[in-house]
């Protein structure tokens, strides 16, 4: 079995820009995706325009063009596909990591990763250093509600088409809960959003946040504030305020309260997680309490994601891979 110098977990733009360092400083390094290339990227709503503009969003110093002033989806999916072939990168999708664990092999100290594809098959993978950058949008943030479970309750938004003339609740008071409920109420829903805190986040895009508002005061988007969600039921949703309890009808739920990184394969890796989440790690080389064990992008951030995007998360693998290459897994 192959001993790779390096394993990266997760192939969005921090992953593939531990790649290309690794490729450039000469590491052997493996790639493994457990869906697809960028796959938050590709999971994102069809339409959504990036906060940021494209040069932020570069790595490998390959140039970002486009002829706006905010990328869409669609533009950011093609950019890193061209990252790919150019760098060709070694990346092995649909794999998704089970269990990181470190071992001693003929006294040397090897991590071993367990991986399952989607097609069932099993293999371990051998490597003196991993790379978590696992993102964190596969793991949404329940509620932890009756109801919670039903078919027409989701965490994540995508097309409103189906929802025209349909009663849909959206549940949180960020960015993607404010872009889904201008999308469906444009698209013909009756849009009601409702939110624990007593008003919208104030890292919602700045253009989204006065429309938001503004439909909201002129009541075209209903708004339930200072108010959660008590249980879901097949054609209701039922919440809490100080007012007491209120029942609103729902043909749709979508319940855009946030995500978080993979804590169990973290944990289960022996990786030293506080109460929110945010693992124990070096602010220099973001090696974790398990010596040979990185974390970068959006893994570091625990409960709260808005910290790390794609702007800064972009720069973590290289300083990894520079770490790793000043203790000498450099093998040229």
């Amino acid at each position: 079995m192959p001993v790779r110098d390096l394993i990266i977990v997760g192939a969005g733009p921090t992953g593939l820009s531990a790649a290309i360092a690794a490729k450039t400083r000469g590491l052997d390094y493996q790639l493994i995706e457990q869906g697809t290339l960028v796959n938050s990227i590709y999971r994102f709503p069809p339409q959504m325009v990036f906060f940021t503009t494209p040069e932020l969003l570069e790595i490998g110093g390959l140039p970002f063009v486009s002829p706006y002033e905010k990328p869409t989806r669609a533009e950011a999916l093609r950019y890193y596909r061209k990252v790919v072939d150019a760098f060709d990168l070694q990346i092995s999708f649909e794999e998704q990591a089970l269990a990181v664990a470190r071992e001693s092999e003929n006294g040397e100290d090897l991590f071993v990763v367990e991986t399952r594809s989607t097609r069932g098959v099993r293999r371990i993978r051998q490597g003196r250093a991993v790379v978590m950058a696992i993102g964190y949008y596969d793991h949404p943030n329940v509620l932890n509600v009756p109801g919670e479970d039903l078919a027409h309750v989701s965490h994540y938004y995508g097309d409103p088409h189906p929802y025209y003339r349909q009663r849909v609740v959206i549940v949180g008071g960020g960015n993607s809960a404010a872009e889904a409920s201008l999308d469906l109420f444009r698209a013909g829903a009756h849009v009601t959003l409702v939110h624990r805190w007593p008003m919208l986040k104030s890292t919602i895009k700045y253009w989204v946040k006065p429309d938001i508002e503004n439909r909201i005061a002129a009541g075209s988007i209903a708004a339930r504030f200072n108010t959660c969600v008590s249980e879901i039921r097949p054609t209701s949703i039922v919440v809490r305020s100080a007012a007491g309890l209120e029942e609103l009808p729902a043909d749709a739920v979508f319940l855009l309260t946030g995500y978080h990184a993979d804590w169990d394969l973290l944990a289960s890796a022996g990786v030293t997680l506080d109460s929110r989440g945010v693992p124990a790690y070096d602010a220099e080389t973001f090696e974790t309490n398990v010596p040979g064990l990185y974390v970068a992008g959006g893994a570091l951030s625990g409960r709260d994601t808005a910290p790390i995007f794609i702007e800064n998360g972009r720069f973590h693998g290289e300083r990894i891979v520079e770490a790793i290459a000043r203790r000498g897994g450099n093998r040229t």
